[in-house]
């Protein structure tokens, strides 16, 4: 048998998971939470910071590095983000792992916290949580005994030391560049208030200028919380079109585009429809609604698309 793959009967693992005392219950909470079933009532009064979870993508078959914006999904979703070195594992029966997919194992996992990087509640030296991972070529279970690990979890209430990661893509290798770019990505969370959450198109106006070529277009966004969000695109005779944001009342035609690997991005990338809907636009004219199109079109080729 490989070295430290057990297979895991829901007592508690040799080393640290023993100071844990995992049993039956929470076993049975930590395995449906990660394969997608409703938990217990107690973990679904929990709610979590941003997005569900449950809307966060599994990575992507033969993925590297995460992009920003799942690292964004993920730091949103997360109660805490922390490195941890794996410190004992067990190989789950797959009787007891449900919704496990096929060329996955599901390991019980015991780990030694390093490094709090973000969190909103305390977190203990010794974590214990349950990970699907990939088979190797010979259908072996992966030996991740002394690997570290970047994770993005919550707690498991009522189950100290236990942690449920935040999705399939919540435990990435710990190398320092992904660190860093976590770093970065919790930083600019952590500084002022969040943006408006994007939820699409609410108003579009065009206006044609006096000289040929020369127009304005402003697209006013709808937000969760129904903040003012507006998009400005002008153009000008022999110039290149310009764009820009705001994110209060003010519609200002200075305003500046939004910067790749910002919030800002995130906000408009991940979030803004793929076309205008008919209902937006404010004026019936061909003219200023194809016009309005293709200014819409330029900002979401410039913001490129929301990799995740």
């Amino acid at each position: 048998m490989q070295r430290g793959v057990r297979r895991y009967s829901g007592r508690p693992a040799r080393g640290i998971a023993g100071q844990i005392a995992i049993g039956a219950p929470a076993a049975a909470l930590v395995l449906a939470a990660l394969a997608g079933c409703a938990p217990p009532a107690a973990a679904q009064d929990r709610p979590a910071r941003g997005e569900a979870a449950a809307s966060l993508p599994a990575p992507a078959p033969g993925a590297a590095e995460p992009s920003y914006a799942a690292l964004v999904d993920l730091a949103r979703a997360a109660e805490f983000t922390v490195i941890a070195a794996i410190a004992d594992q067990a190989r789950v029966p797959p009787e007891r792992a449900p919704g496990l997919a096929p060329g996955k194992v599901r390991l019980y996992l015991e780990a030694e916290t390093e490094t709090l990087l973000a969190g909103r509640s305390a977190i203990g030296a010794s974590l214990a949580f349950l990970a699907d991972r990939d088979l190797d070529g010979r259908g072996r279970a992966p030996d991740l005994e002394d690997e570290r690990f970047l994770l993005f979890a919550r707690a498991v209430p009522g189950r100290p030391g236990e942690i449920q990661l935040v999705s399939p893509a919540a435990m990435l290798p710990a190398s320092p560049e992904l660190v860093e770019r976590a770093r970065s990505v919790l930083r600019q969370l952590a500084e002022g208030p969040p943006l408006p959450r994007v939820t699409g198109i609410r108003e579009v106006i065009s206006i044609a200028g006096n000289l040929a070529g020369e127009s304005e277009t402003q697209l006013f966004l709808a937000s969760a919380g129904g903040e003012p969000v507006s998009l400005t695109v002008l153009r000008r005779p022999g110039m290149a079109p310009q764009w820009g944001v705001s994110w209060t009342e003010i519609v200002d035609p200075a305003a500046r585009p939004a910067l790749p690997e910002t919030l800002a991005w995130h906000g408009l990338a991940c979030f803004l429809p793929p076309e205008l809907p008919d209902a937006a636009f404010l004026q019936q004219e061909s003219a200023a609604r194809a016009r309005a199109r293709a200014d819409y079109a330029f900002v979401l080729a410039d913001l490129g698309p929301c990799a995740r």
